[in-house]
């Protein structure tokens, strides 16, 4: 039966899916295959381990979405149930950070794709940065409509986006050539290195795979739709990156597809003819305006779970007329138009780049977290749920470890900063906490 009442505003099954495939698929998968070609086809057995580490990660969070049902704040949520309020407000802090830095980035690469059919957006940077504001403040005006318009606006940005990527990857399949997989390994690496390199170089693809847990609440019954639409969704972005990656790799020369900046569309070419390029870049528009949308939809879910849980100022808990949290998301997006700003001032790039890479390991400690504090809630829900022990165990310890090379992946000096990016937020919960006390 189709949902009736309040639950018409809520998502469904579907919906839920693309949130996690848009967001997972942005524009960067477009350009990826380019960066792995200097491995050559050993970088296929990297994706192939992300991939797993993926879906491990995954099958946490849906266990986890079973175990805390209709929590908001997804990573969020499962550290506060396991280890507290302290350790959940720091990974809602840090993911928080990291989303007006991916933000920012999204809009930039939006107006990077944009350029291909609008050449006067190349070398313009006072146009180039207004183009990136309206998409960021038009996709604010939709959010704050309500999720349902949100989640009606990604499905369909989420089908749009997979037509070119899904085509490439099925139909380049036939245009392979096996001698653009000789030799196996062209980094001069050992196997090893060379397939940890393409691992964690692969694994910022898939980092979204949480965000069908973040709006639990609005969600139509998320016991059972949140689980599902992780790992569904999981589990076909992870074959479409693998054969998009093996199509690609197969039908273009690898010294030329190294000095690429458009992959996907010379795969396409190849295929198709000249005109294929313009359709490739259409796609990478829509993935980053897609993806742009889920996380600006998730910006306000994160401080408006914290704030009802009374960890963060109480105005991110206010709801508008559709109950949606409107103020967080148009304060999050005053933040997110600072940082796209800053990419545009010739002064700040660099300080604008080590931003972006301090909010990859900003959304990895969330994992590292959410993995350690399911077995924790485990042991809490043992005497309400059944928990098959052997297996809960293994997936934890698998999904930890995974998680904790990502980090160490980042590199000392990132995680050194990350750190103390973390521990900047310390002083806003020590008074939001003397707040709760003065006004119970």
């Amino acid at each position: 039966m189709p949902p009736s009442g309040p639950e018409r505003n809520k998502l469904g099954l579907w919906t839920s899916t693309s949130l996690v495939v848009g967001n997972m698929v942005g524009s960067g998968i477009f350009l990826l295959p380019s960066a792995l070609a200097s491995y050559g086809g050993i970088s296929l057995i990297g994706w192939i381990c992300a991939a797993g580490g993926a879906f491990l990660m995954a099958k946490v969070f849906a266990r986890l979405s079973v175990l805390v049902p209709q929590a908001d704040g997804g990573p969020y949520a499962f550290s506060r149930a396991g280890f507290g309020d302290f350790a959940g407000f720091l990974v809602a802090w840090g993911y928080w950070i990291s989303i007006w830095c991916t933000n920012a980035a999204i809009a930039v690469s939006l107006v990077s794709a944009l350029s291909a059919f609008f050449p006067a957006l190349n070398g313009h940077p006072f146009t180039s940065a207004l183009t990136a504001l309206a998409a960021i403040w038009t996709l604010t005006w939709v959010n704050t409509r309500g999720i349902r318009a949100s989640g009606s606006l990604q499905l369909l940005t989420t089908i749009l986006k997979l037509l070119p990527l899904v085509s490439v990857a099925l139909v380049g399949l036939f245009f392979i050539q096996a001698a653009h997989f000789r030799p196996f390994n062209l980094s001069g690496q050992s196997n090893f290195s060379a397939i940890s390199s393409t691992a964690a170089m692969t694994l910022y693809a898939f980092l979204g795979l949480e965000c069908a847990t973040i709006p639990a609440g609005s969600v139509i019954n998320p016991s059972r739709t949140i689980p599902k639409a992780t790992l569904i969704g999981t589990l076909f972005t992870s074959a479409i990156y693998i054969l998009g990656t093996v199509s690609v790799l197969g039908a273009v020369d690898p010294k030329a597809l190294q000095r690429s900046v458009t992959p996907f569309g010379d795969a396409a070419v190849r295929i198709w003819g000249p005109a294929a390029r313009y359709w490739v870049s259409a796609g990478v528009a829509v993935a980053a305006f897609g993806a742009l949308n889920g996380w600006i939809l998730i910006q306000g879910q994160i401080p408006y779970a914290i704030a009802k849980d009374k960890l963060f100022p109480r105005i991110f808990a206010r709801e508008n007329k559709q109950g949606t949290p409107a103020l967080g998301i148009v304060i999050s997006s005053v933040l997110v138009t600072v940082f796209t700003l800053m990419n545009y001032s010739r002064g700040l790039v660099q300080q604008f780049r080590f931003l972006v890479l301090l909010s990859t390991l900003t959304s990895l400690v969330p994992y590292l977290f959410s993995m350690a504090a399911f077995i924790v809630v485990c042991l809490q829900q043992r005497a309400q749920v059944k928990i098959n022990w052997p297996s809960s165990i293994v997936l934890s310890v698998l999904s930890f470890g995974f998680a904790f090379w990502a980090i160490a992946g980042a590199g000392q000096e990132i995680v050194y900063w990350g750190f103390l990016l973390l521990m900047a937020g310390v002083p806003l919960y020590v008074w939001v906490l003397r707040n709760r006390m003065q006004n119970p």
